[in-house]
């Protein structure tokens, strides 16, 4: 093939403008079409690259952009924007490790230090490498000490090394620099150094569990010995009121709940905050019905009686429950079942209260009070370990309600 003619540039140059035009307006599949026609007329030019993975990358096609950017490389080894683009790409396939030695080298090629060490240290927090990812959150600081991610990711390192005060200082240096005030204000709470919230940010827990889904099962089950499904479920054909007609897993997840009561139920509802989490339920085929959103407005809006309602470890991120017990009230059945699990706070005056790990507990207290208070009859109510944490039980309560 020739080289490029006068009219090839031309044409070339006006496709590349075209395709940064579309990128900038997020029609990345279009951008995309853009910079692979400019391409044919203009092979191998950088700069068209480099934008086509930045297409690649923002429509979620990781080894596109990963084969973009390393063409790049072939061309200008030591260009470090193909550096970033290849180590996004690699955050976005999972694949963490490799994605710490493209940040290492983007780094050797000069990109911006302080971003490029923030995406370096959530590598390593990914990899379980807390101690280095501290460092590495220090290093982002020390070149701009305004980034409020780096702060927040640095309280939370903190925090889970139990270093409460450093942690409470980091989080306040993120708030004063312009982080997410509410998710701030959460964790702040956690440590005890700000207002106690009812409920944790909704953006939070839709977040954590979609970054969370493709190793939720394996790690809730087999790492932290999670079994709260299992020992709420397990009583469920025991009251005599089987086959329940309608049921709603509250906070469903990936359907742990779901494939124990299939053959309970004549028909199966869930809802949940998390996207990805309800993907992987429906994957199941067990539910009727599938709903993201909040679980108190899902059942406010809800007709018609339900005759099992059940929650299995949702109350973790729920602190103040009279919202939850009343719209349960409303919809139960005269017949029906309302049961749930909940971390047992076993000690002190208090309700309920956001812990350390970011979980809210409630006292057995409470519950009873809120049953009592809503017209609900104490069916059965047990304590079990709901899971592990740090190799250590952590004690729950189960409880099952009827309509009084």
């Amino acid at each position: 093939m020739g080289s490029p003619t006068d009219s090839d540039f031309e044409g070339g140059k006006t496709l590349f403008l075209r395709g940064v035009a579309a990128l900038e307006a997020g029609q990345f599949d279009s951008a995309e079409s853009c910079f692979l026609e400019s391409l044919t007329l203009v092979p191998g030019r950088v700069s068209t690259l480099l934008n086509l993975a930045a297409a690649r990358l923002l429509r979620g096609d990781g080894h596109g952009a990963i084969d973009a950017a390393r063409q790049v490389h072939a061309i200008e080894p030591r260009n470090a924007e193909a550096a970033l683009h290849e180590a996004s790409s690699l955050v976005l396939l999972g694949q963490h490790a490799d994605a710490l030695e493209a940040w290492t080298r983007a780094l050797a090629f000069g990109a911006p230090p302080a971003s490029t060490w923030l995406r370096h240290g959530e590598s390593l927090q990914a990899l379980g490498r807390s101690t280095q990812a501290l460092g590495s959150f220090d290093r982002a600081l020390a070149a701009d000490p305004s980034l409020a991610q780096a702060w927040t990711h640095r309280g939370n390192l903190l925090r889970e090394m139990h270093r409460a005060s450093e942690a409470a200082e980091a989080f306040r240096q993120a708030l004063h620099h312009g982080g997410d005030a509410e998710l701030l204000g959460y964790y702040l709470a956690s440590l005890g150094g700000a207002a106690l919230p009812d409920i944790a940010p909704p953006h939070y827990v839709a977040t954590l569990f979609d970054d969370y889904a493709e190793e939720f099962d394996r790690h809730l089950v087999g790492t932290l010995k999670y079994d709260a499904h299992r020992v709420l479920t397990a009583p469920l054909s025991g009251f005599g009121r089987e086959p329940y007609a309608r049921a709603i897993d509250l906070g469903c997840g990936t359907g742990l709940c779901g494939t124990l009561v299939e053959p309970l139920v004549q028909q199966l509802e869930g809802v949940d905050l998390s996207a990805r989490m309800l993907q992987k339920a429906a994957q199941l085929g067990v539910y009727d019905r599938l709903s993201q959103g909040d679980i108190v407005a899902y059942l406010a809006a809800s007709t018609g009686p339900v005759d099992l309602l059940l929650a299995a470890d949702v109350f973790i991120y729920i602190g103040e429950l009279e919202p939850v017990f009343g719209a349960a009230r409303r919809v139960i059945a005269d017949n029906g079942l309302f049961c749930f699990s909940a971390e047992l706070l076993d000690h002190g005056k208090h309700d309920f209260r956001l812990l350390p790990s970011l979980r809210y507990a409630q006292s057995e207290r409470y519950l009873l009070r809120l049953a009592q208070q809503h017209g609900f009859e104490v069916l059965k109510s047990f304590r079990a370990p709901i899971r592990k944490d740090q190799e250590l039980p952590v004690e729950g309560v189960f409880m099952y309600l009827g309509a009084a």
